[in-house]
Parts: structure tokens; sequence; C-alpha cells
């Protein structure tokens, strides 16, 4: 899977390692991601979501199925994974 955050849409930025002698090379900046199962309460049911550590605290603030509204609205959360 691809190493965005379903939450928030968060993904590797690109940028440059400049040594001393002002030489630049490629590098990215990856994200804080991990994947982690919540019980969603409306659904009754467990899901997985790969999320950074931005996309959990949006969680803990607006919850988790406001959180999962806004990210469908805006197209970051494409699939949920359903956990029996």
């Amino acid at each position: 899977m691809s190493k965005i955050c379903q939450i928030t849409g968060k993904k590797a930025m690109v940028g440059n390692n400049v040594s001393h002698s002002k030489r630049r090379t490629k590098r990215r900046f990856n994200v804080n991601l991990f994947s982690k199962k919540f019980f969603w309460v409306e659904q009754d049911t467990w899901i997985s979501l790969t999320i950074s550590a931005a996309g959990l605290r949006t969680i803990n603030k607006k919850g988790l199925d406001a959180a999962i509204k806004d990210a469908a609205k805006e197209g970051y959360l494409t699939e949920i994974k359903y956990i029996d």
C-alpha cells in the first residue's frame, strides 16, 4: 500500500540533502505512518486504517465517524478494511 494517510491525505515530500560543500542530492521526507485498528461504533465493527500521527490527533479531536466522513468527502479514504 502507498505511503499516504487515509485521514489527512499526507504523503511523502521530496527535498534535498545539502552537504557542507552545498552539494545537493535528492531525498524523501516520509510521513510518520502506522496501521491502527479502531472500533467504529456507528457501524458496530472493527476497521483498520493506515494513518499518520496527525491523523490520529484528528480522530481524537473530531471523533472517528466525523473524521472518516471528512476524509471520504476530500477523497483521501478510498478503502476501509473491515476486521471480523
